[in-house]
């Protein structure tokens, strides 16, 4: 049996403050236009259907369930059923502040490189919003 295909991958949530409100927020995450932005390099949508494209190759995900500007939930077409990726929108309390809850699957030796992506990306997309 090979041992890589049967790897467990692991659910990781990350945090980032984000100057703006949850609805402009919302719209970078769940829009082609939004999306393109900072995510990758083309998006286009078919109903709940999204397809990514970075430098020529097309990764596709369904949206699983959404709620408008609160969170919105991805399943990547090569995902088995129980993983996904998500964007979360909530307000601090405290401080008012909007955070994006990031949530996604990765197999513990890639978790690092996994999270320097998120950061990654997740600059671009306060650098488009201004933030």
């Amino acid at each position: 049996m090979n041992n890589s295909t049967t790897k467990k991958k692991m659910m990781y949530t990350l945090e980032f403050p984000v100057r703006c409100s949850p609805t402009i927020l919302y719209d970078f995450l769940s829009t082609p236009v939004g999306l393109q932005e900072w995510f990758a390099d083309k998006v286009d949508q078919r109903e709940h259907t999204f397809y990514f494209s970075w430098n020529g190759s097309t990764d596709i995900a369904d949206v699983v369930e959404y709620v408008e500007n609160e969170f919105i939930r991805y399943r990547w077409d090569h995902y088995p059923d129980n993983e996904f990726f998500e964007f979360r929108i909530e307000q601090s309390a405290i401080t008012n502040e909007t955070i994006l809850k990031i949530t996604d699957f990765a197999e513990k030796g890639d978790m690092k490189d996994q999270e320097r992506l998120w950061n990654s990306q997740v600059n671009d997309l306060k650098h488009r919003i201004g933030s």
